[in-house]
């Protein structure tokens, strides 16, 4: 587990922040549970424990630590035993919605596996954990368990009644809602690593008020992205091409290397956001999910293209470390699809620094149409 082998002091920087978010829950909620937003428990964990925040990737992990991954979640502890969602495949009904209970069962398992695993590739992790912030009247709880890969070839007991087949693999009980394409998995929250009380305020607002009134004077920071764009990891009409993109190693004509791609830039982001990166072949600073960083350029007619220099370091990161394709495969828009990413995220921080991230089947679509 996670929680336990962090220091004191961590924690109780941890404990302290959730106490302080879980304080303001009557601006939200008159219950006298805590209310804790679950974007809110991401960036608390991340700060005090110094972890990677994953969560601008569009994969299975929050974070990441000491080659953990962690999934964070919160939710009610009602009778310790509720189901909690943990994957969403609306892009992914095409795979499945003819099939069978059993073979449903079968095919969204493999899915989420899929999704693990490639969350491993990418945030060179080689363990998982879920870590809870379970709540209670006046109290929060600290619950771990290991994100174990379903064990597909031990799924039993499937069940469908109207839109919802349950189902049991060795480790864990799981629930797929047809309707909303959504798993979710039992959380049997019994033994708890951390309990402590959280005291709401009665009149949050007025307590804001006197923090704003405290730090008016001071000078507040400018977020740190200051832009973001998405670019897809496909040509036209949703098809990675044979012999350019991320398989621009298999072109004709000069001698190349094995791991040469560049990850296509749509004349459309330039006419979007002409300024979004430097100009030709000036370098740059890209952030890997895993810590690395490369040394990258916009280079090609039209600066369709955003490669790294050494000119296989991206593709050696993406084909051989992230996609675990083998040498000499052709990478396809299915086996994109079998993971569930067909686009990156790329956060602007300055001209000189960028952070790349994997996006969800139709986020670089979703862009443009947002933007027009």
């Amino acid at each position: 587990m996670f929680y336990s082998k962090e220091v004191n002091d961590n924690k109780q920087e941890y404990i302290n922040s959730l106490q302080i978010v879980g304080s303001l829950s009557n601006l939200f909620s008159e219950s006298k549970v805590p209310y804790l937003y679950y974007r809110v428990s991401e960036k608390i964990f991340c700060s005090s424990f110094s972890a990677n925040d994953l969560s601008r990737g569009d994969i299975a992990y929050d974070a990441s630590k000491n080659n953990i991954g962690v999934g964070i979640k919160t939710f009610l502890r009602g009778n310790s035993k509720t189901l909690q969602k943990i994957a969403e495949f609306n892009k992914d009904r095409e795979l499945y919605k003819d099939l069978k209970a059993e073979d449903i069962a079968r095919k969204v398992s493999n899915l989420r596996n899929n999704r693990i695993e490639f969350a491993n590739r990418v945030s060179s992790v080689n363990s998982a954990i879920y870590h809870c912030i379970v709540r209670e009247e006046d109290n929060f709880l600290i619950f771990e368990e290991k994100m174990d890969l379903i064990d597909i070839e031990k799924i039993n007991s499937v069940k469908q009644k109207n839109n919802t087949i349950t189902f049991n693999d060795s480790i864990s009980e799981y629930s797929f809602n047809l309707s909303k394409s959504t798993l979710y998995k039992r959380f049997l929250t019994i033994n708890f690593l951390e309990k402590f009380e959280v005291k709401i305020f009665e009149n949050p607002l007025e307590e804001l008020k006197n923090c704003y009134e405290k730090m008016e004077s001071k000078k507040v920071s400018s977020p740190k992205i200051i832009d973001t764009i998405y670019l897809p990891l496909y040509g036209k009409n949703k098809v990675v091409f044979p012999k350019s993109g991320l398989n621009q190693w298999n072109a004709g004509g000069r001698k190349r290397g094995i791991n040469e791609i560049y990850i296509p830039i749509p004349i459309k982001i330039h006419q979007i956001k002409p300024n979004y990166f430097p100009k030709r072949d000036i370098p740059f600073n890209m952030h890997l999910p895993n810590g690395d960083i490369l040394n990258s350029k916009v280079c090609q007619d039209n600066s369709k293209a955003l490669m790294s220099n050494p000119n296989e370091a991206l593709g050696k990161w993406l084909l051989r470390d992230v996609l675990s394709l083998k040498e000499e495969e052709i990478l396809t828009y299915e086996k994109l699809q079998t993971i569930g990413i067909d686009s990156v995220r790329i956060d602007k921080i300055d001209n000189e620094n960028y952070y790349i991230n994997f996006s969800q089947i139709d986020s670089y679509e979703e862009f443009i149409e947002n933007f027009n």
